[in-house]
């Protein structure tokens, strides 16, 4: 059971960016390498790193390269996927499953700000929160 409503584009905890998100007069754009090129850890392993950021509000996501693990295959994880930040280690901890990222729906940078794309992602994972392995 959950311990409260899962949305799969907004930050769990705001705490965890704080620092990372565009300062006050900074557009997201400039701002949204402030965590690329930190790793990104799945819960059970390495799966890439950040390529890019959004901060927006609602609609919050990195983009992850995921190297040779699946192929240089890019992916799209909203932000509700994120668990914690490391700045010390330059980590990102994701609440998925090295599997649950490599099943997600293909990233295209063309249509990722389509409505049905972000549905289905935002869908994908939703229902991958109600099988995710327990937070570490």
């Amino acid at each position: 059971m959950q311990p409260y409503a899962f949305s799969p584009w907004i930050w769990r905890d705001p705490d965890a960016m704080s620092g990372y998100g565009p300062p006050a007069g900074v557009d997201d754009e400039v701002a949204s390498d402030s965590v690329a090129g930190y790793h990104v850890e799945a819960t059970d392993g390495h799966i890439g790193s950040v390529d890019e950021a959004s901060y927006e509000v609602g609609s919050s996501y990195i983009v992850v390269d995921t190297g040779p693990w699946i192929f240089g295959r890019k992916v799209l994880l909203p932000a509700g996927t994120v668990q914690r930040i490391d700045r010390d280690e330059r980590k990102v901890y994701v609440d998925r499953t090295k599997d649950q990222i490599k099943d997600s729906p293909e990233y295209d940078k063309d249509t990722f700000d389509n409505a049905d794309y972000r549905e289905q992602v935002g869908t994908y994972y939703s229902d991958s929160y109600r099988t995710a392995p327990p937070s570490r």
